[in-house]
């Protein structure tokens, strides 16, 4: 029954008197129908699938022990200390750490790079007398450094990066660290190229100027290594580097934990300290917090435990040689395919590709054709592949990025055959095209005045608004709008969108 749209919000979203379980479960099953696959192999974004059986019911099961433990105060469950030191410990062994490093779980990719970002701006503070701090980083590096920075009230300066490699350029790098820097960042790889960064040369620079780097391995912290180990060739990334003093590795990526899962390692205990929250001025419990979350489930934490310790050595090591064989299978059949173009050299697991219109005969280059590439994307979606599009940023083309699992070695085959197939669908549509009246005027909107109705009516525009029914069947024209869009007025779009999908009537 769908609530009444008449109702008063207390009305429309009181809980029933009471339901039977099965009657509840069966519900949430029905509901998970419209959701991407998560296993299977088919969605190359946002799932990590290592195509083992059993382990999804192992992490349920360790989840469900702990699932009520409290993992606030392990002098009250000291389990959690234990389970806590064995992970990150793994993770630091793993990742060539010295004698004296320490690190934290974390519930993911973002809050350890938070936890790391402030660690570097209240050390700047107390060891340099920084009060107005900067965040070096490539134009690659992951959205939640920004995040941090906005939440942490540091400056990010962002360094563009090479545009044939798409990798971090180390001269650029060391000559925007100034007396305010507080942090230089790197990936291994980036997300939207899955290229590795020179990390040796940027973390020299780093160490010559006395500042804190870190090492962005939240997806290939746990798979390089292994890579290394299955006898592929993988540079220095890690402690390894003198220069080296943080590193963030995601256990939910290729750890194949259940999300989320991260560990934040530092170089030495000194350093992890300024990552603390300790505060005993109020006349509760003294408090002190080694994350950003107080109260959490120890479940995912035994999960995490649970997997790592069933997997094993020699367990990551097969998994990895499978990404490496499904990695080296698509690129084969993505450079045979026409017009299609991978960017950079991937090294870990991410593949981005562009679509080129192709050069003609009076000498005109091949381009990024980025209507025919969201065309590409919609089809291979109604074949039932998801790919995930990224759209041109600073000069970088738009493409569509694949994450390779175990999963997805026996499915890349089937892929390539229908990739050619769908971009051959894809050219018989028609462009896609954005009204030069709606870019005009994008372009003279001030963002931090626009009323709700101005946005709303960009919305509707682009088929996103209030009674639209949610997402349209194709995105392409969606995405091809935001892409002309101002980087501003994209976020504010975005956010409002965001917004409109979580909320009460």
């Amino acid at each position: 029954m769908q609530p009444d749209p008449t109702a008063s919000t207390e009305e429309a979203h009181a809980l029933p008197a009471g339901r039977p379980a099965a009657e509840i479960l069966t519900e949430l099953k029905a509901l998970r129908t419209a959701d991407a696959p998560t296993r299977g192999g088919r969605t190359f974004a946002y799932v990590y699938d290592a195509g083992r059986e059993g382990l999804d019911e192992l992490a349920a099961e360790a989840y469900a022990a702990y699932a009520t433990v409290n993992g606030l105060d392990p002098t009250v469950f000291p389990s959690v200390a234990r389970l806590e030191n064995d992970l990150v410990g793994a993770a630091a062994a793993l990742l060539g750490a010295p004698p004296g490093a320490q690190g934290t779980f974390t519930s993911g990719g973002t809050e350890s790079i938070l936890l790391a970002v402030k660690t570097a701006r209240d050390h700047a503070r107390s060891t340099r007398g920084v009060t107005d701090p900067q965040l070096v980083l490539p134009s690659t590096a992951h959205a939640a450094f920004h995040k941090a920075a906005a939440y942490l009230g540091l400056e990010p300066v962002v360094v563009p990066v090479d545009p044939v490699t798409y990798k971090a350029n180390p001269t650029a790098m060391a000559a925007a660290i100034t007396p305010r820097t507080a942090l230089v960042v790197a990936s291994a790889p980036s997300y939207a190229h899955g290229v590795i960064d020179p990390v040796a040369r940027i973390a020299e620079a780093a160490a010559e100027h006395e500042v804190l780097c870190h090492v962005d391995a939240c997806i290939g912290g746990w798979l390089l290594p292994y890579l290394r180990r299955s006898g592929r060739t993988v540079e220095p990334f890690d402690f390894s580097l003198p220069g080296v003093t943080s590193v963030s590795v995601d256990l939910h990526k290729y750890g194949y934990a259940d999300k989320g899962a991260s560990v934040v390692l530092y170089r030495n205990a000194e350093l992890r300290r300024h990552q603390y929250f300790a505060h005993a001025g109020w006349p509760g419990y003294p408090v002190v917090n080694p994350t950003v979350q107080g109260t959490k489930s120890a479940g995912l934490l035994a999960q995490a435990w649970a997997v790592l310790q069933h997997i094993g050595e020699d367990g990551y090591t097969a998994l990895a040689a499978r990404v490496a064989e499904a990695s080296d299978h698509l690129l084969e059949g993505l450079r045979t395919t026409p017009d299609i173009h991978i960017l950079g050299e991937p090294e870990a697991g991410l593949v981005a590709f562009t679509v080129l219109t192709p050069a003609t005969p009076d000498g005109t280059a091949a381009t990024p054709d980025l209507s025919l590439l969201l065309h590409l994307a919609d089809e291979m979606r109604v074949r039932g592949w998801y790919l995930q599009p990224q759209l041109s940023f600073d000069g970088l083309p738009p493409n569509l990025h694949l994450t390779l699992t175990p999963a997805t070695v026996d499915r890349v085959e089937a892929l390539l055959t229908d990739l050619p197939e769908a971009l051959t669908t894809a050219r018989t549509l028609p462009p896609v095209t954005v009204d030069p009246a709606l870019t005009d005027l994008a372009a003279t909107l001030d963002t931090d005045t626009l009323t709700p109705e101005d946005v709303a009516g960009i919305l509707a525009f682009a088929g996103l608004g209030e009674g639209s029914g949610g997402l349209p069947e194709r995105m392409a024209p969606v995405l091809f709008l935001l892409d002309a869009l101002p980087g501003r007025l994209k976020e504010r779009l975005l956010t409002e969108f965001v917004g409109s999908v979580f909320r009460l009537g």
